[in-house]
């Protein structure tokens, strides 16, 4: 959008993005003046502006609004109503016990702790659970608890090369309570998980325990809009990494490929098209070198996960075309997980809402909700998507509301 002193902010047909960029140049702020006022940077605010980033979260918007002194926060959503529920989900009824596991500082050491082998198996075994349910977040809810419980115990009870190893099961355990931790309303406690798992692993000096919580952090700061922080941790990490390569193992190796690709995530994120592509190409080429069939269980970094992410950065990019390439490619892929797969099919319907075929758009959405509920139910993009489909073509409305009914949305 150019301000030519015509523009009307108020014109329905005005993204978000336009919105703040007319309410800056007013104010005659830069985008990196604008961003350091909310605690982001200049990239941040380009990628508002231009769309790459469509739906900042509640308190953030609350910021902008600030900083760029609007009082009325529909000046900026251009009138609509966007309650906090329709960028994440109510909070899981589980997530009270996970918090209070997570949060407790003083762990009985009633008794010997549990075996290191048996509590490596029950992670193992909790994520097979994950991967094998669409309600997955009812899963891990049920088992997370003790398990942190259980793991803190062995930590803060063994000494020297076991203790190293406690952690780095530690470390594996506040990993997947990221899983269940995310999208929840509880911003704190994703990053208390987030820092407890790389201390964790830092201590326990194994290299794929770091890099699985490098993988995760990186995440956590590019949800957050801080781009320059997720490059940065994700660059530290493979260079940690990178002296373990060689006659590295395939789970090693699947931990590098995923940190490749997440870096690409980012740069897509941020709009850097051609950086995001060619760290999306290093991480293919890194999959081609794992046996067919193997499938990380946290990443879920395998070969047939690369169509995946080939979706994701064409639709983060804003690529239509290639957007529809990719998910023609990809819709099918045999992904061997209930909740990734639910995730995958809502990336797809974001490239068809993209090309505008509302339709497929629907039709996908419904697949990823038989998929994988939970995922559905509690990712932004796809309550987002859902709501504005009930307001979609009249033929499409009846199935739109039924779906938004049991996602939880109120239309």
């Amino acid at each position: 959008m150019r301000d030519d002193g015509n523009t009307d902010p108020a014109d329905p047909a005005l993204s978000l993005g336009e919105r703040i960029k007319f309410y800056r140049r007013r104010r005659g702020m830069s985008r990196e003046v604008l961003g350091g006022l909310v605690g982001m940077s200049g990239r941040w605010v380009k990628a508002v502006e231009s769309g790459q980033i469509q739906h900042p979260k509640l308190p953030t918007l609350i910021a902008l609004a600030e900083a760029l002194r609007v009082r009325d926060l529909s000046r900026l959503t251009g009138g609509q109503s966007i309650p906090a529920s329709t960028f994440r989900g109510p909070g899981h009824p589980a997530l009270p016990a996970v918090r209070d596991a997570i949060n407790a500082v003083a762990v009985p050491l009633t008794g010997p702790p549990s075996s290191l082998d048996y509590l490596q198996a029950r992670l193992d075994a909790a994520w097979r659970a994950r991967h094998a349910a669409p309600d997955h977040r009812t899963v891990l809810g049920a088992l997370l608890p003790d398990l942190i419980r259980d793991t803190k115990h062995a930590a803060r009870s063994l000494e020297g090369a076991d203790r190293r190893r406690a952690l780095a099961i530690l470390a594996g355990v506040y990993n997947l309570a990221q899983f269940f931790v995310a999208y929840q309303p509880d911003a704190g406690l994703l990053w208390r998980v987030a820092e407890r798992s790389i201390m964790a692993a830092e201590e326990s000096e194994d290299p794929r325990a770091f890099g699985g919580a490098v993988w995760l952090l990186a995440q956590a700061h590019r949800d957050a809009g801080d781009f320059d922080a997720a490059e940065t941790v994700n660059r530290d990490g493979l260079e940690v990494l990178r002296p373990h390569i060689d006659g590295a193992g395939n789970d090693l190796m699947a931990m590098w490929g995923a940190l490749h690709f997440e870096a690409g995530y980012t740069a897509a994120r941020s709009g850097q098209r051609g950086i995001a592509w060619n760290w999306w190409q290093q991480a293919d080429d890194i999959a081609k070198k794992l046996p067919r069939g193997h499938y990380d269980p946290m990443t879920s970094f395998s070969r047939v996960i690369m169509g995946a992410h080939a979706v994701t950065l064409a639709v983060e990019l804003r690529q239509g075309a290639e957007s529809a390439k990719q998910a023609r490619r990809a819709t099918a892929a045999a992904i061997p997980s209930q909740p990734r797969r639910g995730r995958h099919l809502i990336e797809v319907a974001r490239a068809w809402q993209i090309g505008g075929d509302q339709a497929t758009e629907l039709g996908t959405l419904k697949a990823a909700y038989i998929a994988a509920p939970e995922t559905i139910r509690f990712n932004g993009y796809a309550r987002r998507m859902i709501l504005d489909l009930t307001d979609g073509p009249q033929s499409l409305r009846r199935d739109a509301q039924d779906l938004a009914d049991r996602v939880g949305l109120l239309v």
